[in-house]
Formats: structure tokens, sequence, C-alpha cells
């Protein structure tokens, strides 16, 4: 039998980063050109694709790469004060000790991912995790993660938060769990169709169940 492979994404998704990577970008905004953002607009740009948010922020295109490796960077310095989204580790443990195959694919750096899972007790859970810079989606990672680990597309399942993960994972041929707990609202999520879309951490285990059992 194929052993099953549950891939996540990190921030929002197993680390609640949203409002510590809300402050610095917020703190970064004079140097690259956007204006900062309130609760109130950080409220209706949940409910918008990655695409639209950009659009929004009038940040340049050419600068995205510099400034989420400026993000990172800062970011790095607030891991050992960052908490895990409530319920997930229970969830991971539990999914762990069942066999599947645990991974992540994140545009945050391996560093800072290592970093808060060691802090987290959590680094001994993953087999792998991959970090790269995407502006619109990780469709390309997630593909070249299937070809190096020879991971069959059907027994690979992405859990993550943001409408450019449904839309990745489904641009990769590989099922989709979207999860309402980090950045993008239900409403944005559910219009891009995934496959599960969940409310709480203590959902996954039987929905990841499910689909394990019918492949």
């Amino acid at each position: 039998m194929t052993q099953k492979v549950i891939i996540f994404d990190f921030d929002g998704t197993i680390a609640d980063t949203v409002d510590a990577l809300v402050t610095i970008a917020n703190r970064l905004a004079g140097e690259f050109g956007y204006i900062p953002i309130n609760s109130q607009e950080l409220a209706l740009l949940r409910n918008l694709p990655a695409r639209e948010i950009i659009k929004y922020s009038g940040v340049s295109l050419f600068k995205i790469p510099f400034l989420v490796k400026k993000v990172k960077g800062e970011l790095k310095h607030k891991i050992h004060e960052l908490h895990l989204i409530n319920g997930i580790k229970a969830a991971l443990v539990e999914l762990h000790d069942q066999g599947y195959h645990l991974g992540i694919i994140t545009s945050n750096s391996q560093e800072n991912v290592h970093e808060f899972l060691k802090c987290h007790k959590l680094d001994n859970l993953f087999d792998f995790i991959y970090s790269g810079v995407t502006i619109f989606g990780k469709t390309t990672i997630i593909n070249n993660v299937l070809r190096q680990k020879q991971f069959k597309p059907e027994a690979v399942i992405y859990v993550g938060d943001e409408t450019r993960d449904v839309e990745s994972a489904k641009k990769a041929n590989i099922k989709v769990i979207a999860v309402s707990w980090g950045f993008n609202s239900s409403e944005a999520l559910g219009k891009q169709n995934p496959d599960f879309l969940i409310h709480d951490p203590s959902e996954l285990v039987s929905v990841i169940k499910n689909w394990a059992l019918i492949k």
C-alpha cells in the first residue's frame, strides 16, 4: 500500500504568524513603497486572492522577492514569540503516529521553520521542508517535491490557508484541504472549490482518514 503524504503550508496553517507578518509588513511599507494596512483593511484583504491583494497594496512585482526576503529576516527575531495554531499540535502528532508522511512547503525560510518546530517540539514529525519565494502560488515547488521524492500525486494531499494554496495544489493535480483559521476567509477559500474546507484542526484527522480510505 502506498504511503499517504500530507504536505502542509506553514504560515497561518501550522504557525499563528498572520499578526506578526502584518506588523512587519506595515513597518516596511515606507521602504518598499506601499501603504500600511489597518485592521479593517486586513479584514477586506482576507476575502481577496493573492493577485488582488498585490494589486490593492500597490507594491511593485519587482520588489516582492526583496520584500519577502526582508520579512523573513525580520520574522527570524520573533520566532520564539510565535504560537502554534490552537489544536494543530495534537492533529500533527496523531497523523504522524498513524504513519502518514508529513512535509512542509513554505514561502518562509527553512531556518525559521526549523527553529519554530524545534521550539514547539515538533521537529521530529516532518520528513521534509521545502522553501521558495512564490508570489502567486507554489505549483512549481510542489511538482519538484513530487518528482524528487517520487510521490504519486494521488497519494498526496495539501493543507493550506490561502487561495493560492488551493490553486497551486489543483494545478499540481493533488487534493487540497483549505483551512479557514489562517489568512484567507472561508468565503474566499470556498470560491476556489477545494476538495475539503475545514474550520478547526480537530477536523483534520478525520478528513484525512476518509480521504485515505477512498484512495
